[in-house]
């Protein structure tokens, strides 16, 4: 074993909830991961210790001016009892790439995906077994300089934190119901738009918000300069099946580079369906809508897996895709991912990782 952490075990374990019970993100496991940083000794001092708060001072730069950076991923329990990551190496990349953007050092992957692994092993009995549960993976990196002035800091933590989840989605896979954005901005050119990190999220809620009061579940944002091409929806890669074409938004550096989104695109080059990376418009989708050419549409993501959308509204224009149910492409990736994910199907792409 390349790195080696020490254990702090617990002396108050929880109780664990009823696996039918759980909601996303509110139970967490008995202990976490704990990791300094500073310039002289770089990332050091690993420690899984009993999960609690945190003690910091006031003036501790994340407070003040947002630097941080953050990951989500899952652990699953296949039915012969190994506990499985999903390609836990991407989530060790990407965080790498919103360290670089955000002026937070940049991590070992090799590190972060061991202490992923040696953390997940001593909560394994934490790894719900129900059908539509997983243990959830909240790796994030803060910093932690006591000081009011706008620069870098000098000093971080990373922290590693579990989750036993339900769906994301109390429905599931039913359609969900998305208001398109055409007031709020959630990323520029130039901007964050492509980091995982908590700015991006803060700046969303208003418009998530304001879709909830008005019935909806989600938002498909618009880019941020003609409000008029298609980029995420919420927290989530969109893609739009039309006359056939399985079309995605491209990675110009607006949205996130999805670990979910990837996976798609594999599969769906694997299977030999015509997948395209290219700009479009939401005029195009309800146009395709319109001459019966759109027969899907769906977000992607960690949380959800595949989320099937039911209908849209735009400019008080509502439309229903797919008869409000679930295509055939969104049910298949999400049968094929969930195999792939609880070890029900051979990994042909290398993406399990046994802890």
């Amino acid at each position: 074993m390349k790195f080696s952490f020490p254990v702090t075990r617990t002396t108050t374990p929880k109780k664990k909830q009823n696996p039918q019970d759980l909601v996303f993100g509110t139970v967490f496991s008995d202990h976490m991961f704990e990791m300094d940083y500073n310039p002289d000794k770089g990332w050091h001092d690993g420690k899984i210790i009993p999960y609690g708060p945190i003690m910091l001072d006031p003036s501790t730069a994340v407070f003040h001016y947002g630097q941080e950076t953050f990951e989500g991923l899952k652990a699953y329990k296949a039915s012969d009892g190994r506990a499985l990551l999903f390609r836990p190496e991407k989530n060790a990349e990407r965080i790498n790439i919103s360290n670089e953007r955000l002026c937070v050092p940049t991590i070992d992957p090799d590190l972060m995906v061991e202490a992923i692994k040696q953390l997940v092993a001593i909560d394994i009995d934490w790894i719900p077994e129900a059908e539509d549960t997983s243990l959830y993976i909240r790796p994030f990196i803060i910093a932690t300089d006591p000081y009011l002035g706008v620069r870098p800091s000098q000093t971080f933590k990373l922290y590693i934190i579990l989750s036993p989840v339900g769906p994301y989605y109390k429905g599931g896979l039913n359609p969900t119901k998305i208001l398109v954005e055409d007031k709020y901005v959630r990323a520029m050119a130039g901007g964050t738009g492509y980091a995982k990190v908590g700015g991006n999220y803060a700046a969303s809620l208003k418009a998530q918000e304001e879709a909830i009061k008005k019935g909806y579940s989600q938002v498909l944002w618009l880019d941020g300069v003609e409000k008029s091409y298609v980029e995420e929806i919420g927290t989530s890669n969109a893609f739009f099946k039309i006359d056939g074409e399985i079309i995605t938004s491209p990675l110009t550096g607006t949205i996130l580079p999805g670990i979910t989104r990837d996976s798609v695109l594999q599969l769906l080059k694997h299977w030999g369906e015509k997948v395209t990376e290219k700009r479009f418009t939401i005029q195009e989708v309800y146009e395709a809508q319109a001459s019966g050419k759109l027969d899907e549409v769906f977000a992607t993501g960690t949380a959800a897996v595949i989320s099937p959308v039911g209908e849209l509204c735009w400019k008080n224009q509502v439309i229903t895709i797919n008869n409000n149910q679930i295509g055939a492409i969104s049910q298949r990736l999400f049968g094929e991912i969930n195999a792939i994910q609880r070890g029900r199907t051979s990994d042909q792409f290398g993406w399990v990782t046994e802890i």
